[in-house]
């Protein structure tokens, strides 16, 4: 054993892959399958070369014709390969085949899993660096269900062969988690990037599912992608599982939302019905084309230094159960938002914001990190013909209504301002209701946590329930004064 001396610092030791796949290959009882299509075979490729991987390895395969593979897996209905439901059904039919082919008599205490990827890598081009899905479905005892856990990554490097051996890390890395690691989701994901970087893969979902994760909100996972700087933006549906930013956003007409919706207020929603409006009323703009998305940004989230995952939770929890979309951001900027819609689609977007938000974007202090400044920004945030739908906000003092017509900007940015003004890139919200223009997020949420009545005409239909059954916001019946 080494020596320690006093005045030694406790460091975390990350095992290499050789030593993760070899501990997994000297278990006993751990035994499945390697199912990998697109990038070589270099996840089983790590298991053979550490030893001992007759042990663990039941089947390595590589349908790699689409014919072949369709044969195996079955047809899908949009005729992709590099899909999430690619991926399940390879893990699902693999786990089927070891159950099958295995009489759990001759082999009552092994722990069978399905391993798979399904990927893309850089095209000849290189235009497109590539993309695929992970995932893993395993159980933790011969008795109990099976557990998944499925992830999307995007490649950063420019070469094919590099691509493919950290794809090899990745998967080792993802097999030794869900074995070792599942007692701790957050540790888990963290280790993912074991003996990679930053710099070569970027996952942007993950979804965890069974048993073993019954209590893992799979949006507080969504969450610790974007805390550990695996991506810069993650999404989540209504039903609290995580979307791929890149499917839903696909081609489609993008109008986005950012607010603090700590809680959601009536301001919020009065913003979202009448920019949804108007943004429906633009030419080529269709319903059926069209994404709504409502985003928060990671500096939003952050309180004295740290992200509030309750707080967090509780405003996914409300916007959840209003339908919504929701997306979280790594971008303070508007135009690095709108360079990451860009990614996936050409077809028109829109941003709905109230007059606070669009008085700093014409101030110059947010861009001087750019070498051509605000010009910069406003060249990538206003080069698609995006527009800029504006929310009023009134003046209590003066008693007046401010919009895009009395909107007082800084006097060196009073031409640029008239610029993208007269040119049709920002409009008025008009039909607005009055009546909201005086509620504010930070009021209500004071009401509730100070236990003060009236903060639930303030919300939209149903919120203030949720909020009370729930105990959202720090809310506590006891504290309701009579």
């Amino acid at each position: 054993m080494a020596i320690s001396l006093r005045g030694d610092q406790e460091i975390s030791s990350v095992p290499d892959t050789k030593s993760k796949a070899l501990r997994i290959n000297l278990n006993r009882d751990i035994y499945g399958t390697f199912a990998e299509i697109g990038a070589g075979q270099e996840t089983a490729r790590n298991f053979f070369r550490s030893g001992a991987a007759s042990g663990t390895i039941a089947k390595a395969m590589s349908a790699y014709d689409k014919d072949f593979s369709d044969a195996i897996y079955g047809i899908e209905e949009d005729r992709r390969y590099v899909s999430q439901s690619r991926l399940q059904k390879m893990l699902r039919h693999e786990i089927d085949l070891i159950e099958y082919r295995l009489s759990r008599e001759k082999h009552p205490n092994k722990l069978f899993f399905s391993y798979a990827n399904t990927v893309t890598t850089i095209d000849f081009a290189r235009t497109f660096k590539g993309h695929g899905w992970v995932g893993i479905r395993f159980q933790l005892d011969p008795l109990d269900d099976y557990n998944e856990i499925v992830l999307h990554l995007r490649f950063k490097e420019t070469d094919a062969r590099l691509q493919q051996e950290t794809l090899g890390v990745l998967g080792v890395n993802l097999i030794y988690g869900a074995f070792y690691l599942n007692d701790n989701p957050k540790e888990l994901v963290k280790s993912f990037y074991d003996n990679l970087g930053s710099h070569q893969i970027e996952i942007d979902m993950i979804n965890f599912s069974g048993p073993r994760f019954m209590y893992v909100d799979n949006r507080l996972m969504s969450l610790q992608l974007l805390k550990n700087g695996m991506t810069n933006a993650v999404m989540f549906g209504p039903d609290g599982n995580n979307l791929l930013p890149a499917q839903v956003l696909y081609k489609k007409n993008i109008l986005a939302l950012r607010g603090s919706f700590r809680p959601v207020t009536k301001v919020n929603m009065d913003m979202f019905e009448n920019s949804k409006k108007l943004f429906l009323s633009e030419n080529k703009v269709t319903k059926e084309k069209t994404q709504i998305i409502f985003e928060i940004t990671l500096s939003n989230l952050t309180a004295e230094g740290k992200i509030n995952e309750r707080d967090f939770l509780d405003r996914a929890e409300l916007l959840c159960s209003l339908g919504q979309n929701v997306m979280i951001t790594n971008f303070q900027q508007y135009f690095k938002l709108v360079e990451y819609f860009s990614e996936f689609t050409k077809e028109r977007m829109a941003l709905a914001m109230g007059v606070y938000n669009l008085i700093q974007i014409f101030d110059e202090k947010y861009y001087r990190d750019l070498s051509g400044g605000i010009l910069e920004a406003f060249g990538k945030l206003f080069y698609r013909n995006l527009k800029v739908y504006l929310y009023p906000y009134h003046d209590q003092e003066k008693d007046e209504y401010i919009n895009s017509e009395n909107l007082k900007v800084h006097p060196r940015m009073k031409e640029l301002y008239k610029f993208f003004k007269n040119n049709g890139r920002l409009i008025d919200i008009k039909d607005f209701d009055k009546s909201n223009l005086d509620i504010f997020s930070r009021t209500v949420l004071k009401m509730i946590t100070d236990g003060e009545k009236g903060w639930e005409e303030m919300l939209p239909e149903g919120i203030a329930e949720t909020i009370k059954q729930k105990r959202l916001f720090g809310y506590s019946k006891t504290r309701d004064k009579k």
